[in-house]
């Protein structure tokens, strides 16, 4: 998902931080998340493909919101630093919503799960070209997702004879060991969050695309809209559902079909 950015000036504050306290809502959305994850377990709506691919998905998505905090840091906004977004402790980049109960949700109604972390705070103000290192900034999320899908490509052809490589492309199958599977199924969830971040749609990172076009003037009307349409790339997925698994399909097998 796109980053937290911000236009306003920043900066710390001297007051101490409190200890992080879990509040009633996102206990109720992590008891509700677990409690369908528990439900799809129990009665095998869910196989040990989905729930590997589930697991990998996290980290994927974790080192996608630090990928914006990083480059933004390299263009001069320290922000993500400052909160303490700059690591791989999963604690800090958890969104109980994004990362639980929409996957969870998704996984219910059969067709994949799709998920965010909490978005990392970027402050444009502090860019050193704010509206060019903007885009750039968003766009290397999903770059990063692309990157982590060839190396875990060039990883299952080190550790994959090629006889099994060709026989899970041309067969749909997955790998036979764990370790395969893993490294597998992470290639392919990372091929899945880049694309899924690339439509070009508020709050995803192609978004972005669009936003440098917008007069400068219009921009903090563009800002007031975004939170109306946080769910709005989900909501374009169910309708064209169908429009979208092909697509997901044709780039997984053009993914699968370099590996052999």
């Amino acid at each position: 998902m796109a980053y937290g950015g911000y236009g306003g000036s920043g900066g710390g504050s001297g007051r101490p931080k409190r200890r992080f306290q879990p509040s009633r809502r996102n206990v109720i959305i992590v008891t509700v998340a677990a409690a369908i994850f528990v439900f799809l377990i129990s009665t095998d709506r869910i196989n040990r493909f989905e729930i590997i691919y589930f697991l990998v998905l996290i980290p994927s998505i974790i080192l996608h919101e630090i990928s914006h905090g990083v480059v933004a840091l390299a263009f001069g906004d320290d922000t993500a630093k400052k909160a303490g977004r700059l690591t791989l402790n999963p604690l800090a980049h958890v969104d109980p919503v994004g990362t639980l109960l929409v996957p969870a949700v998704l996984s219910l109604s059969g067709i994949g799960a799709y998920g965010w972390a909490k978005p990392v705070p970027v402050n444009t103000n502090r860019l050193r070209s704010p509206r060019n290192h903007t885009v750039i900034v968003s766009l290397v999320g999903p770059l990063t997702n692309f990157a982590l899908a060839a190396l875990m490509g060039f990883l299952f052809v080190l550790t994959t004879p090629q006889v099994i490589r060709q026989i899970v492309y041309s067969g749909g199958y997955y790998p036979p060991t764990l370790l395969g599977q893993v490294i597998f199924l992470a290639g392919i969830a990372n091929i899945v969050l880049g694309v899924f971040n690339l439509i070009p749609c508020p709050p995803l990172d192609g978004a972005s695309v669009l936003e440098r076009f917008i007069p400068a003037r219009s921009l903090p009307e563009y800002y007031r809209l975004q939170p109306f349409l946080m769910f709005l790339p989900l909501i374009l997925i169910l309708v064209f559902r169908n429009e979208w698994t092909l697509l997901l399909d044709h780039v997984i097998h053009w993914w699968s079909g370099l590996l052999v």
